[in-house]
């Protein structure tokens, strides 16, 4: 399977995340600018995280009309897979490719810190191969990572089975004391109805290396080559 990972300007974990898919991972990986619009023929595109346009407006909100942009929403209409981290999961919001809203976190304080979530989806790709029972430890660094959506939007999620992870402790108790930043019921990550775009807002690309002390994030990233769970 072949990724393309898409710098922004203010992105800052791309190299990260070719780092982890291309060496950790083994897959084959392109960069891609902001400014391009050919994709050079990837299976997956992935958005990273940092600061896309200086987080002007509000996070995400500017990169979503990036000229890249366009090819990406073309290639997620076709079936094509998109993943986005921290950022990327606000841009995809933005760009209505996935639902739901990141709000500034109910600290109102930017959090960098080692989190524990739990996978939830049993036939998205990204998760179906995770077991359900064990919390994997992941870092965050967001500022605006409260995840909402109404009530309407949250139920389409839960009978879609499109909640990947949910915040826990160690033990995978998904309690309110487990929640970083106010996320609704908890919320780390989702994915559209198609079941082909992710986002979540932990960073599964600083966990995917034994040199890091830390590979609970490497199986998230070998399930985006997982095929669909019937």
């Amino acid at each position: 399977m072949k990724f393309g990972v898409v710098t922004f300007p203010g992105s800052n974990c791309d190299m990260d995340m070719v780092h982890a898919l291309r060496e950790d991972s083994g897959f084959e990986v392109v960069q891609l600018w902001h400014k391009d619009h050919d994709l050079q023929g990837v299976d997956t595109v992935v958005l990273p995280g940092g600061f896309s346009y200086g987080d002007y407006l509000r996070s995400g909100a500017i990169a979503r009309f990036s000229p890249i942009m366009a090819s990406v929403v073309e290639h997620a209409e076709r079936g094509g897979r998109v993943f986005g981290v921290c950022n990327g999961f606000q841009i995809l919001c933005e760009a209505g490719l996935l639902p739901g809203a990141l709000l500034h976190n109910a600290s109102r304080k930017f959090i960098a810190r080692d989190q524990h979530v739990v996978p939830v989806s049993r036939t998205a790709p990204l998760t179906a191969q995770l077991d359900p029972a064990v919390a994997r430890r992941i870092p965050i660094a967001h500022g605006e990572g409260n995840y909402f959506i109404d009530a309407d939007g949250l139920k389409a999620l839960e009978d879609g089975d499109q909640i990947l992870f949910r915040y826990s402790d160690e033990t995978g108790a998904t309690k309110s004391w487990a929640n970083p930043n106010g996320s609704l019921d908890n919320i780390a990550g989702v994915a559209n109805k198609g079941m082909n775009v992710f986002g979540m807002m932990p960073h599964p690309e600083r966990a995917a290396n034994a040199d890091l002390g830390n590979t609970d994030g490497l199986d998230i990233l070998l399930g985006l080559a997982a095929e669909v769970m019937a």
